[in-house]
């Protein structure tokens, strides 16, 4: 018997699969990336210290880095794994080709985070107990580690957009999915927020600090402020070099939404450039309230926003440019003794090559065509759609809305050609086109 190497269906109504990911991504993302903006604060601040003698930042960082062990080690650890139980879950394929190409790389990254674990302990709880000179080469050493699995975790996601260039699928080199042409600027459009976050969260901390040394509260805030205009234009700058660095597909998905996006990033830049003036010329009218709704403002509208259009315009694919969201292998990769899946699925379709198929739906008959048509929808268009009428994330109500059965298969047809770029080009045998459109066709959108 024909089989393809798929997994069984993960599906989340209302969502779609690939959301979840994509939601508990964007959870962790929130306590982790505040880690390295503030490992590169605190070199900063223990460098500033030592160098000009301000025994006074001490207890500002010792503050700082109990947030931060709390906010950034502890909760970040805690959701790690919520995102490997949840890709593994929802794209099955898509993780094991990124162990199969980085298990090494993942393995360094778990070196830099052991020590960055023990790094934020140490300079948290030792800050008091060890000399200046010491505790300033531990802070040199944390941001070292902390920009480390930085950089080799984005080398990983940003393979996930696309390798680039045509080299990764002749020699499956690690190296060469590593080195895209948007690791770089990915990289550094990362430290930018991650910089202006880490003034973000200082401002918390300082403010908080008014009533015991109002001076160095409005020193610090200022400070702060600085450096979170600094983070922001370093984000906008290498934006708008990572946008440049994307495949075709991601163009498309973006150019559906290009006015309202750059409308959005407009308002938000200046919101965020007038809250840090205030600190920067009014430190007094920044309080922790102020500063802890600002964290969530920012975090919300910056994090969730950029996450969320990154993971829509890495659609149809997951990883790679060679696996498709719905966990389909689309092109040859000669250098893995990978090949593509579409000849064979186009010629015996997926019911009959997917082993989880119940045996009662593998031939399409007039009484369970409806049946087969929802499986086939769930396999095929579930990790990137919602499919019921309640649909949040890309629901296909919004796209096949008053279509009947014909009209639903003529997109189906479409598709099969290739006609969109940002839409997996699959191809399936008539019967299978005929039992997804009468299913999304029952459902009357």
């Amino acid at each position: 018997m024909d089989i393809i190497g798929q997994f069984p269906l993960f599906y989340f109504p209302e969502y779609g699969s690939a959301w979840m990911m994509g939601i508990t991504g964007t959870i962790h993302i929130l306590f982790s990336h505040t880690s390295v903006g503030a490992a590169m604060l605190f070199a900063f601040l223990a460098h500033k210290a030592y160098k000009e003698n301000r025994s006074d930042y001490y207890p500002y960082m010792k503050k700082y880095g109990m947030f931060l062990l709390i906010f950034s080690y502890v909760l970040g650890s805690i959701t790690g794994p919520g995102i490997w139980n949840t890709a593994t879950a929802a794209s099955p394929r898509g993780i094991s080709a990124l162990i199969h190409n980085f298990v090494w790389v993942w393995a360094t990254e778990w070196v830099f985070f052991i020590y960055e674990v023990i790094g934020v302990f140490v300079l948290v709880y030792f800050i008091d107990r060890i000399d200046r000179k010491t505790h300033l080469k531990l802070t040199y050493t944390f941001a070292l580690a902390s920009v480390g699995t930085l950089a080799l975790i984005i080398g990983i996601i940003s393979f996930m957009m696309w390798p680039g260039t045509q080299a990764f699928y002749a020699t499956g080199s690690a190296s060469d999915a590593f080195f895209g042409i948007n690791t770089f600027p990915h990289m550094f459009l990362r430290i930018g927020f991650m910089i202006m976050m880490s003034g973000v969260i200082g401002l918390v901390i300082s403010s908080s600090m008014r009533k015991e040394n109002e001076e160095l509260s409005n020193e610090l805030s200022r400070k702060m402020g600085y450096i979170s205009i600094i983070g922001g234009f370093i984000t906008l700058f290498f934006f708008i070099w990572y946008m440049g660095t994307l495949p075709e597909n991601a163009h498309a998905v973006f150019a559906f939404s290009k006015d309202a996006i750059i409308q959005n990033r407009i308002i938000l830049t200046l919101v965020f450039v007038a809250y840090f003036a205030i600190a920067i010329i009014k430190p007094r009218w920044i309080n922790p309230v102020i500063a802890s709704v600002m964290i969530g403002v920012i975090l919300i509208s910056g994090l969730w926003s950029g996450e969320k259009l990154r993971e829509s315009m890495r659609k149809p694919y997951v990883a790679g440019q060679y696996i498709y969201s719905n966990q389909i292998i689309s092109r040859d990769v000669p250098g893995k003794n990978i090949k593509s899946e579409l000849p064979i699925i186009a010629e015996k379709g997926l019911l009959h090559l997917n082993p989880f198929v119940p045996a009662r739906l593998k031939t399409i008959t007039d009484e369970n065509r409806k049946d087969a048509g929802e499986l086939l929808a769930k396999m095929a268009c579930s990790n990137c759609h919602s499919l019921e009428k309640t649909g949040v994330f890309r629901p296909l109500k919004d796209r096949l809305t008053g279509m009947d059965k014909e009209g639903i298969k003529s997109i189906l047809y479409a598709m099969g050609e290739g006609a969109f770029s940002y839409m997996p080009t699959l191809k399936l045998p008539e019967t299978e086109y005929d039992a997804i459109a009468e299913y999304f066709a029952s459902l009357h959108y």
